[in-house]
């Protein structure tokens, strides 16, 4: 990480297609992104294409089941600079 980057972390909770989006636009910007979504994901084409471009991109992605969301994001929060909660 050079000096001046930003841990940013997306967390897709409620508009989880939104987010995958939103963090794929949050790579332009050269500082550090990490996903992190609760929950199930709902197949559709649109998804698909987010989660090509993450992963195209080197984003993690780490998807945690509902009941453990809770310790998931505490630890997930207290390592970023940024977080953005969708």
């Amino acid at each position: 990480m050079a000096d001046g980057d930003k841990n940013i972390l997306v967390v897709a909770r409620y508009r989880k297609t939104e987010a995958l989006r939103m963090a794929s636009g949050l790579t332009l910007l050269d500082d550090p992104v990490r996903v992190l979504v609760c929950g199930e994901l709902e197949p559709s084409d649109e998804l698909d294409i987010q989660l090509e471009s993450l992963d195209f991109a080197d984003v993690p992605l780490e998807r945690v089941a509902d009941g453990a969301v809770p310790a998931a994001l505490a630890n997930a929060v207290t390592q970023a600079d940024v977080v953005y909660i969708i």
